[in-house]
């Protein structure tokens, strides 16, 4: 069985494990900080915050001791469209600075996803789910941080929250809708996107998390499977919520050039 299986089968079981015994946990009060860390393990959540995502990736390109840094701007933005139905968009604008990864050093704009979730009120306690678009804009400052093609695709995402528990997956796939693709050597764009995730809150506002974030390029035929974990604290700076994090990530399949391990800090801002 290949890693990208291995690591299927184990988040599969542990899901189904969490889900049969997550009930028996007793929900955190409304208002407190508890609650509103476990909201945050909501990639939806309604909730507008703004995460800056910080990812330290060592160990990478031709040579074998390349470095990479990329910050991701992610803000997550829900519209009340009716009583039952949100819109939540969610865009992730990366910044990146590369070393020894291609003849020179690399850094600026990479391409923008972003995704739009149509949400509807479910009667399931805790139940949270989204469907609609995602799309990549080629907004790259520089040929060797993007893919320099327009991208479309479905996506969707399914959560549960029960007790301290919170699990789900969001995935999502992206095709080329340009003719970019097509010239010169770059590769047209057919890739998925599987992100399971499982966290457990405590009182306090501190989480426990663990997450992938896959893909499988279908052209080239090629897995990418980082698999993290790490956790999260709920903070104030005076009013405003913010939620810090830190987590290890260790890639066990991944093209060869890609990084062998990493770190990711996040201070997530919330505007309730």
């Amino acid at each position: 069985m290949t890693p990208s299986l291995r690591f299927g089968a184990l988040a599969a079981v542990l899901l189904m494990v969490m889900s049969g015994t997550a009930g028996a946990q007793s929900h955190h009060p409304e208002g407190s900080d508890a609650h509103l860390a476990q909201q945050l393990q909501n990639p939806i959540a309604a909730l507008i915050n703004v995460p800056f995502q910080n990812n330290f990736d060592f160990d990478g390109g031709p040579s074998g001791d390349g470095f990479n840094y990329t910050v991701n701007f992610q803000p997550i933005v829900p519209i009340r469209l009716t009583d039952d139905w949100t819109l939540v968009t969610r865009t992730i604008v990366p910044f990146s600075h590369t070393e020894r990864y291609f003849p020179d050093h690399e850094h600026g704009l990479g391409d923008i996803t972003q995704s739009f979730f149509l949400s509807p009120r479910v009667s399931a306690p805790g139940l949270t789910v989204g469907f609609g678009a995602a799309f990549l804009y080629p907004t790259a400052t520089n040929d060797q941080l993007g893919s320099r093609q327009w991208g479309a695709g479905p996506t969707a995402i399914a959560v549960q929250q029960k007790g301290a528990w919170t699990f789900g997956l969001l995935a999502n796939h992206l095709w080329n809708i340009s003719d970019s693709g097509s010239r010169g050597t770059r590769e047209r764009l057919n890739q998925t996107l599987a992100q399971p995730f499982i966290s457990y809150t405590f009182g306090g506002g501190f989480s426990l998390i663990a997450t992938s974030e896959s893909t499988y390029d279908w052209t080239a035929r090629q897995w990418t499977v980082p698999i993290g974990g790490g956790f999260t604290q709920l903070v104030k700076i005076g009013e405003l919520p913010v939620n810090l994090g830190l987590q290890a990530r260790y890639y066990p399949e991944a093209p060869s050039t890609y990084a062998e391990w990493g770190v990711r800090f996040v201070a997530t801002f919330v505007f309730r």
